[in-house]
């Protein structure tokens, strides 16, 4: 005899009170109050406390001393730099009229241009290759060597890389002694003004190739090998399949990249170019932050050189949006959304 057991009806009236407080503990998470958030995200607000400070310390505060562009800035007036700023009249837009004026200007302003073409089309697309190069090699082992040696310079000071570069091949370097060694005259290149921007691009590429090689290897990790093993099904040989699904997935990290390398078309190298503008001039050289840093500290018109390196910034600020339209017309988000 089966035994029929009654289910005990169905409390609509517990449910619905049940759903009815699901959907208020819902619409209590959505009007989470300031005070809520704070104590919630307190350990990762405290984690950004010092980056906000240091931000703050020296990139957004020395805005303020822009202000010097439009002064006749006198340092001497006081030992406050503060007050300093405050007793020095203001002359209006008379700096960037001087600046417009200014030869030597204008010629640090067209190497400083030529030097980032060079290096756009020779340096950005080495790493690029180095990356699909060192992801072709299928021993692990391998792969590892060739890329921590790739890196390795990158953690060298400008001073140890020109110092390798003029042994190598400066006046008494490695490749002259040899030359003559055999009977043929040597060679300067250190000193030769004309391939000076070359020499530039070519320390850049030896030191930090390595770097950009990490970046793309990262985002070669991230291509499933599917696709690698669908193209091959359909055909696909090995230059198709890297113009096919390798570099479209690299195109995005390229796009970005590009345009922070674009943003800094006005930095080529202070430090790397300081140390090697007695050899060949100032004529060849000069870009604008050995322009800035002359005028400012060697000469002490602080107005002028801050002036200078206003017009820089806009620029560059310019040149970053103009490159992140560009990325957005190719598809790509660049460094922010549209």
């Amino acid at each position: 005899m089966a035994l029929h057991t009654q289910r005990p009806p169905r409390a609509t009236g517990s449910a619905d009170s049940a759903d009815s407080a699901d959907s208020a503990g819902s619409g209590r998470d959505d009007r989470v109050t300031w005070r809520i958030r704070l104590r919630r995200d307190r350990a990762l607000i405290l984690m950004t406390v010092p980056v906000i400070v240091l931000l703050l310390v020296f990139n957004y505060l020395p805005l303020l001393g822009n202000v010097v562009a439009f002064q006749d800035y006198n340092p001497y007036v006081s030992t406050n730099g503060i007050t300093a700023i405050l007793h020095s009249p203001m002359v209006g837009l008379e700096q960037f009229q001087k600046m417009a004026e200014d030869s030597d200007f204008w010629n640090a302003l067209q190497n400083t241009l030529v030097l980032f073409l060079i290096q756009l089309l020779l340096f950005f697309p080495v790493p690029i290759a180095l990356a699909l190069l060192i992801n072709s090699v299928i021993r692990p082992r391998v792969r590892a060597l060739s890329q921590a040696i790739l890196y390795l310079p990158h953690f060298f000071s400008w001073v140890l890389v020109v110092t390798v570069f003029q042994q190598m091949f400066g006046g008494a370097g490695l490749i002259a002694q040899l030359l003559r060694d055999h009977g043929v005259d040597g060679f300067d290149l250190m000193t030769d003004a004309g391939i000076f921007k070359y020499l530039l691009t070519a320390q850049m590429v030896w030191k930090d190739a390595g770097w950009g090689i990490i970046v793309f290897l990262a985002a070669l990790a991230s291509v499933s090998p599917e696709l690698y093993e669908a193209a091959a099904m359909d055909g696909a040989n090995r230059w198709r399949r890297m113009w096919h699904v390798t570099l479209p997935a690299l195109r995005p990290v390229i796009a970005l990249l590009l345009v922070l390398r674009v943003g800094d078309a006005l930095t080529v190298g202070f430090e790397q170019i300081l140390l090697q503008r007695r050899a060949v001039g100032a004529g060849a050289s000069e870009v604008l932050d050995t322009y800035v840093w002359s005028t400012g500290i060697q000469h002490g018109d602080f107005s002028y050189a801050a002036a200078v390196g206003l017009v820089k910034g806009v620029v560059g600020i310019c040149l970053v949006l103009a490159a992140n339209k560009f990325a957005h017309l190719l598809g790509e988000q660049g460094v922010y959304k549209k």
